[in-house]
């Protein structure tokens, strides 16, 4: 055992008197507030009305919690045969990133189309505010000793019970902690959109397209050295093959429309 490794939990909920809280749904609920606000100041800054703000939010959390849940099912189907009503067992893990972005994403196209804004408004507003919110709620997979990586004695290993270990692990003691190379990766992306936001002149729509990128590559490195079970196609993990078509996509789609004279203007922008 790695004697600076990083320890986990005791237990998976968090006892206050007599109530139980499941961490994993703690953390999550903490990552849509942070989310939540960041998207909320960044919104009303561009003119809009804060009860406009408030109202996209709650269709958003709704829409991205259905998806979320739904994408991973979806990817993760075998976990759950002969054991269906485990799929509602939301505070047990199991929330897909892509899901929710792309569900949230339809509803909120809907939303405002009824509303007669720019998508580009939303989407913008919320590029910086999602990675915040998934860098937080990252932490409940750490309550949960779950979504770990490869064994490792790197100095910030991560220690997992035997009974949170696969069977072929059951001799290992630490191991990469992804969830915390996650939660490093979108703070850090989280500065960066909103260093870009203010630097250059984007076009409308361009910066969430950049968190699509970002976000994508990030989790493609992590997705490459994590051993939690995984439904595959053609022998590789379905959200590496998810993440590569994002890549593909959002890297497309900051290319098409690209002014060819000049280079962008250096003028800040709000945030």
């Amino acid at each position: 055992m790695t004697p600076a490794a990083i320890p986990s939990p005791g237990s998976s909920s968090l006892d206050i008197g007599s109530l139980e809280l499941r961490a994993y749904g703690l953390m999550i609920a903490l990552g849509v507030l942070a989310a939540a606000w960041l998207f909320h100041r960044r919104f009303t800054q561009r003119g809009h009305s804060q009860e406009l703000a408030s109202s996209i939010t709650v269709w958003a959390v709704i829409a991205g919690l259905i998806g979320s849940r739904i994408y991973h099912v979806i990817t993760d189907w075998k976990t759950y045969q002969g054991n269906w009503g485990e799929v509602w067992q939301i505070w047990e893990g199991g929330l897909g990133i892509p899901g929710a972005v792309a569900v949230a994403a339809a509803v909120m196209w809907v939303y405002a189309r009824q509303k007669g804004i720019p998508l580009s408004d939303i989407a913008d507003s919320a590029a910086p505010a999602l990675p915040l919110g998934q860098a937080i709620g990252r932490w409940g997979n750490w309550f949960n000793q779950e979504l770990y990586g490869r064994p490792t004695d790197l100095p910030w290993a991560l220690e997992i019970d035997p009974e949170h270990r696969r069977l072929q692990y059951l001799n290992d003691d630490t191991f990469h902690p992804t969830f915390l190379y996650e939660c490093i990766w979108n703070l850090a992306l989280v500065g960066a959109l909103l260093w870009m936001g203010k630097r250059f002149t984007l076009k409308p729509g361009r910066l969430f397209g950049l968190y699509v990128l970002g976000y994508s590559l990030g989790r493609l490195w992590i997705e490459f050295i994590r051993v939690d079970f995984a439904s595959e196609l053609a022998g590789v993990r379905v959200n590496i093959w998810v993440m590569l078509a994002l890549i593909i996509g959002s890297v497309a789609y900051l290319l098409w429309g690209r002014e060819d004279k000049g280079e962008p203007q250096n003028i800040p922008l709000e945030t």
